[in-house]
């Protein structure tokens, strides 16, 4: 069950601006890397439905962190249906994010008062997922979908979009920049943030320091 509800999650996704995005399958290496973003000063992370047993590997994450850092917000990224949504809200996910738009999750989620993201490629879908109650849209894959330029170009006649491109969002302070400046909400980084060569050598504080800096530059470009 979540322990934090919609309002609380969306507001910290908001306000902090960066949602760090994982999967591990090794519990202690995902531990090690859940720690490091909260030591880098983020306050949500989500871990992707990807591999084999990871909702084994999230069930236990959960119940670490509760008492572990209990002020972090978790979540559960990569779910395309209804079902995998339940499962992972029953094991305390406190948002569901998924690649695509999924009306039946969305339904899930708002009857559990659970922050619904789901990714979307087109002002048609973003509309459409505001209608379903997405207070926060996913723009995946956000490189390819168009960059800083589209965020920018929607935010024109739907101003009261709020949009977090995820994929092909890079660690720098141009990029950081560029999307922010564009109009972007928030912004989901995965192996750019949490780099696989980090979480190989178990170098948290590569990780930590990184959260850091990307979370600085977000606040520069609000600025």
């Amino acid at each position: 069950m979540a322990r934090f509800d919609r309002l609380t999650v969306l507001n910290t996704v908001l306000e902090i601006g960066l949602v760090p995005v994982f999967y591990h399958g090794d519990i202690e290496v995902a531990k090690g890397v859940v720690q490091a973003c909260a030591d880098g000063g983020a306050r949500v992370v989500e871990f992707t439905n990807r591999g084999d047993r990871a909702w084994n590997i999230f069930t236990e994450l959960a119940a670490y962190f509760q008492t572990s850092e209990p002020s972090l917000i978790l979540g559960v990224g990569s779910v395309i249906d209804a079902p995998t949504a339940a499962l992972y809200i029953a094991s305390g996910a406190n948002f569901v994010v998924g690649p695509m738009l999924n009306a039946e999750v969305a339904r899930l989620c708002n009857r559990r008062k659970i922050a619904y993201m789901p990714g979307c490629g087109s002002v048609t879908e973003i509309s459409a997922a505001e209608e379903l109650g997405a207070e926060i849209v996913k723009v995946f894959p956000g490189g390819e979908v168009g960059g800083p330029s589209f965020v920018k170009s929607v935010q024109g006649p739907m101003p009261w979009s709020r949009i977090m491109p995820t994929g092909g969002v890079d660690a720098t302070q141009d990029d950081i920049c560029a999307w922010i400046k564009a109009g972007a909400a928030c912004l989901g980084i995965g192996s750019n943030l949490i780099r696989k060569e980090w979480v190989k050598s178990g170098d948290y504080p590569a990780i930590s320091a990184n959260v850091a800096q990307v979370l600085g530059w977000i606040k520069q470009a609000r600025a």
